[in-house]
């Protein structure tokens, strides 16, 4: 295409009192919009050079915006019109089809398709659980009020308001919870040339601190014999018994205990293998079985070893427990929310086998902790399982020592030999 203009020209071009074109050809013209010059002639602020494009589509005169200079140069607007060019030679109207992809990209760019994106990216690495919670975080605190914005368009003040909502419920912990995650998603948009800054850098230090709730747990020796003893007393549902007597034996988080399956067991080998879908961090995990932890295995699949799951519901073997059972099991046994929690298993063998002097990276790989060093995590994987495995057979006679004498003094340090 032969053009008619020059960056020199265009650069030279002076105001004037009504708007002007400096036409390039092939329809395509720079239009310089009524300005009041200066003495030297250069344009005042508010002066602009306007790329444009005029056409026929179906007999009726039509223009299309090109873009302004400088931002679009000479080369890039005669680009532009090549490719509107193609458009209206294939039969369709240039500008129509502007507005059809402004309509798609302010579609997909809206704060919750972009962070559908974003959960789309990680959701395989998660746990079906954890996704759970983070699109249910989005979905009834976030989505109502920022959910149809452009993500480029939600500043501080919008996040904060709606973190102010959640903390008026008492729900600190929530709030920073929401924060961490719309931030992640920020992060994300300007990675992916959606935003250029993160608005919730400027809310630090604007939400109340958020106290962290541990899991209640037993870990003084005397007590744990004691309520080992009432485990062993509880007169419920024998499936609920098993498993809470398995708890402390295992110490894996309740989800994981509830909804293990019998394939996953191999008892001969004494061993546990967890699947990454189930697990926290989306890792496989193994458990490996003490002497007593295959016994109630073994007496537990007599009953129901045929079916899928280890610890069916009461009400339908289809079905695992409920995260409720565990739970309601210690209440009737005496213990309340503030004293013990099935949770509490793993903070009682985490305690205990600190205090007991057994390697801190058996423990952390045995809780299922994923070290953020990336070469020590692969270490702790491949190394500790034979250790491992003498841990929690040790660990399994000294709780079956606890159970035997509340009076136990605590062994200083019990070790492998």
């Amino acid at each position: 295409m032969a053009g008619k203009l020059s960056a020199t020209k265009i650069e030279n071009a002076k105001a004037s009192d009504k708007p002007y074109k400096l036409t390039d050809g092939d329809g395509m013209y720079l239009l310089i919009t009524q300005g009041k010059a200066s003495q030297d002639g250069k344009f005042k602020p508010g002066s602009q050079k306007w790329w444009r494009f005029d056409y026929r589509f179906h007999g009726t005169r039509r223009t299309l915006s090109l873009g302004v200079y400088p931002d679009v140069s000479l080369k890039e607007a005669r680009d532009r019109l090549r490719k509107a060019r193609e458009v209206l030679a294939s039969g369709r109207d240039p500008s129509a089809e502007r507005q059809r992809e402004k309509a798609s990209h302010e579609k997909t760019n809206t704060f919750e398709a972009v962070t559908n994106e974003w959960l789309d990216k990680y959701r395989p690495t998660w746990a079906p659980k954890h996704t759970e919670k983070v699109e249910g975080r989005f979905k009834q605190y976030v989505y109502p009020w920022l959910g149809a914005l452009p993500v480029n368009g939600i500043t501080a003040a919008d996040l904060l308001r709606i973190l102010r909502r959640i903390e008026e419920r008492g729900a600190n912990e929530t709030a920073h919870r929401v924060r961490q995650h719309c931030g992640q998603v920020f992060r994300y948009a300007i990675a992916t040339g959606r935003m250029e800054t993160d608005p919730t850098h400027g809310l630090r230090g604007a939400l109340a601190p958020a106290q962290v709730k541990h899991h209640a747990s037993i870990t003084e020796p005397k007590a744990i014999g004691l309520l080992l003893h009432a485990i062993d007393a509880y007169t419920g549902y024998f499936v609920t018994r098993c498993a809470l007597r398995l708890a402390p034996l295992v110490f894996v988080r309740p989800g994981e205990l509830r909804n293990a399956e019998w394939k996953e067991f191999d008892l001969e080998a004494a061993e546990w293998r967890i699947p990454a879908e189930k697990m926290k961090m989306s890792r496989p995990h193994i458990v490996p079985l003490s002497t007593q932890a295959v016994e109630i295995l073994k007496e537990l699949q007599a009953l129901n070893g045929t079916g899928r799951y280890t610890f069916p519901s009461v009400r339908s073997r289809l079905k695992p427990m409920s995260d409720a059972t565990l739970t309601n099991a210690l209440r009737s046994l005496g213990y309340s929310g503030d004293q013990m929690t099935v949770h509490g298993f793993r903070s009682m063998a985490s305690t205990r086998l600190n205090e007991l002097g057994w390697h801190r990276d058996a423990i952390e790989r045995q809780l299922a902790h994923i070290e953020g060093n990336a070469v020590r995590a692969a270490y702790n994987y491949a190394e500790h399982l034979p250790e491992r495995r003498r841990m929690m057979q040790v660990w399994a006679d000294y709780l079956g020592g606890l159970r035997k004498s509340a009076n136990l003094t605590p062994i200083s340090r019990i070790r492998a030999a």
